[in-house]
């Protein structure tokens, strides 16, 4: 008998393994096993700074330190490795990651290509030619906001160590950028509660290109990439142009290209379809 494989979530900035909750859950419906990775400084790990609850103190919170400091990519890559290696135990492993969580995905794969049977970008960055600050330079992104975070920001990057979201802001301006940038086809109460998965804290280590795609180890694992149709924070022309340069690097091996509907965080607070198109990948 076929051994399905076990599917691996990576979750993007600011978020966690709860984001992946209904898509887990319809996935076991579907006879499917998954397991949802927190990165390091994520889910129970999170920092929430007292001055981060209500009624909050922003001064202090755009001081008050974060355990996520001084997480590096290479801290991402080893978490996601030690879970493969126990996952492949079990038989094949399928590799999907969301939005940053691509940049993991991909420094995973050069490094242990031999525990990935099937990588799956969702919506997420694969770095090619450029690294992932190169790319936010790029024309592809002109439709993507700068300020939709940057107005939630707090304090200092450089002098914090890490990004600092303040999630809880009561800023209308803030709140509609950001919803208009991951949600705008979610209801209020939706984009709300996904709002309140999130951990006000991020690091800083996005790769350089040392950490793009490599042709002799991430080239050589069959790939798939999910394009979110309505997706303003890593905008199609975006999600495109990384799915041409790695069908450049890797001729032989093109991604397996499929699309949602939706905007960048529709698919997991809707997923059934998500979860019917990741089990048709390994299901036939």
């Amino acid at each position: 008998m076929q051994t399905l494989p076990t599917f691996v979530l990576v979750h993007g900035a600011f978020a966690n393994s709860f984001s992946f909750a209904p898509l887990q859950a319809e996935l076991g419906l579907l006879g499917h096993r998954s397991v949802a990775v927190d990165l390091p400084g994520h889910g129970f790990e999170a920092t929430f700074p007292a001055a981060y609850q209500a009624p909050q103190d922003l001064d202090a919170l755009a001081t008050e330190p974060g355990g996520i400091k001084d997480v590096t990519l290479a801290d991402a890559v080893a978490r996601v490795i030690a879970a493969l290696e126990r996952a492949q135990r079990n038989g094949p492993t399928v590799l999907v990651g969301h939005s940053r969580g691509g940049i993991t995905l991909t420094a995973v794969a050069n490094a242990r290509p031999d525990l990935v049977d099937r990588l799956v970008y969702v919506s997420a960055w694969c770095p090619v030619d450029l690294d992932v600050a190169g790319y936010y330079a790029e024309p592809e992104m002109a439709d993507a906001d700068p300020a939709a975070l940057a107005t939630a920001l707090v304090g200092n990057p450089a002098e914090l160590g890490m990004l600092r979201t303040n999630f809880r802001t009561a800023d209308p301006a803030a709140l509609a950028a950001l919803r208009q940038t991951v949600g705008a086809d979610l209801t209020d109460d939706e984009f709300r509660t996904f709002l309140n998965t999130f951990q006000p804290d991020d690091n800083l280590d996005a790769g350089t290109t040392a950490d793009c795609a490599q042709e002799a180890s991430w080239g050589r694992i069959p790939k798939t990439y999910v394009r979110l149709a309505e997706d303003l924070a890593i905008p199609l022309g975006m999600q495109d142009r990384m799915i041409r340069e790695g069908d450049a690097l890797t001729p032989g091996n093109p991604f397996d290209v499929h699309t949602l509907p939706g905007s960048h965080l529709r698919w997991l607070v809707h997923p059934e379809p998500a979860a019917e198109l990741l089990g048709s990948l390994v299901t036939g």
